[in-house]
């Protein structure tokens, strides 16, 4: 149905997208919302299949909204506007909730048209993500305010998506830069036998410390994809800092799970003690502490084991969580309150809590991973998490 938009120039795969739908359901409108770097709104990229760059993006805050509703819930919604009728879909892949599909039809859709929509959601999720690399399109869409520099090399560190839904767990991160960024990084990779997860937080504020970022992130990722092992990454890590003539250090904590048989491991680098939730109690993790990267003299690193049952989530946080003005809010009941969410929306909501204790400014960057693990036993479960509307189509939430 949409092959047309896969083979069209990035900024046009929009404008086909709208075209195929105007011409297939008699859609009156066509709009394409990509959610912003912060998760808390949605900007709207195209009216009607067009795609204005050198206008202002629109910002439309999600709470309260029915577009908020489908991103959570991941389910289409059908609102009545007078004589037409408004479908609002989610655009996911993996459970990257990367955007919104909205279109207004002349009347109601009965079940067929919202499976045809759905597809193009589904579809539309795939032409984003292999049109990033080469436009800087959605990149201007999600930036509601501009970025320091600082900021800048801190998203570039990130993986691209920030959300990642597998049989056997779902991993999703979030990270509020502080008024002056302060280097927290956080990276996962998706292996055939295993998934890696590492958090970092460089010493320092603004440039300064997101070099150092970028040089323990890109040690650990070049160690990484080498096949090293994690005291190896950790190793290398610490050599690469050691070895720079600017002065600094960097901690982290590095995980890796094997989705054989859920064997957990980790190291600690002088980063905050992760959390674990299991059956509702929250329990923070004791582990040996070995030295942050880059500190004198050569030290060693130890892996440790961690007990990962399905059903978990294992909570990953920089020390921006815990700053002295967040004091009145406790981490452990905060990750208590948020587990019938879903990770993504967990370490939005979770971060959320630390920005609105600082009115909106933090002195140190906050981050958060958030990690659910399923289990070995959940190798067919669906991943999709709501991309494919021909299961929710059923379900659809319908607003008046």
């Amino acid at each position: 149905m949409l092959r047309a938009a896969e083979t069209a120039p990035p900024v046009e795969s929009l404008d086909v997208v709208a075209r195929i739908l105007r011409d297939r359901l008699g859609a009156v409108s066509v709009s394409f919302l990509i959610t912003d770097f912060t998760g808390s709104s949605v900007v709207r990229l195209g009216a009607a299949g067009t795609v204005e760059t050198d206008e202002r993006a629109q910002r439309i805050v999600l709470a309260g909204t029915v577009y908020d509703d489908v991103i959570r819930t991941q389910r289409p919604a059908v609102v009545a506007e007078g004589r037409e009728a408004r479908v609002v879909a989610p655009v996911t892949n993996r459970g990257d909730a990367i955007g919104l599909l909205e279109l207004f039809l002349p009347s109601a859709p009965k079940a067929e048209v919202l499976l045809e929509v759905g597809e193009a959601a589904h579809a539309l999720a795939y032409i984003v993500i292999a049109n990033r690399p080469f436009t800087d399109l959605y990149q201007w869409g999600r930036r509601t305010l501009p970025l320091s520099l600082a900021a800048e090399i801190q998203h570039r560190l990130l993986p691209p998506s920030l959300t990642c839904e597998a049989a056997q767990f779902t991993v999703a991160g979030a990270l509020e830069p502080a008024d002056h960024v302060g280097g927290d990084t956080f990276d996962y990779v998706l292996d055939r036998d295993t998934v890696q997860v590492s958090i970092t937080d460089a010493m320092g504020h603004d440039v300064a410390s997101a070099m150092l970022a970028t040089l323990a992130v890109g040690a650990l990722r070049r160690a990484r994809r080498a096949g090293a092992d994690l005291i190896e990454q950790a190793r290398q890590a610490d050599t690469a800092l050691r070895e720079h003539p600017q002065p600094g250090y960097v901690t982290g904590q590095l995980l890796r799970i094997d989705l054989r048989d859920g064997a957990t491991e980790f190291v600690n680098a002088g980063h905050p003690w992760p959390r674990r939730l299991r059956g509702g109690r929250v329990q923070e993790i004791t582990p040996e502490v070995d030295l942050p990267f880059g500190v004198h003299p050569l030290h060693d690193y130890r892996v440790q084991q961690l007990d990962l049952r399905p059903g978990d989530r294992l909570v990953l946080f920089s020390d921006g969580m815990l700053e002295r003005h967040v004091k009145d809010l406790d981490l452990s009941d905060l990750i208590a309150g948020t587990r019938d969410l879903h990770p993504r929306e967990a370490a939005r909501s979770l971060v959320g809590a630390v920005v609105d204790a600082g009115a909106g400014h933090l002195s140190d960057d906050a981050t958060v991973i958030c990690l659910d693990w399923h289990g070995t036993a959940n190798s067919r479960r669906h991943a999709d998490t709501g991309a494919n509307l021909a299961e929710a189509s059923a379900a659809s939430a319908h607003h008046s």
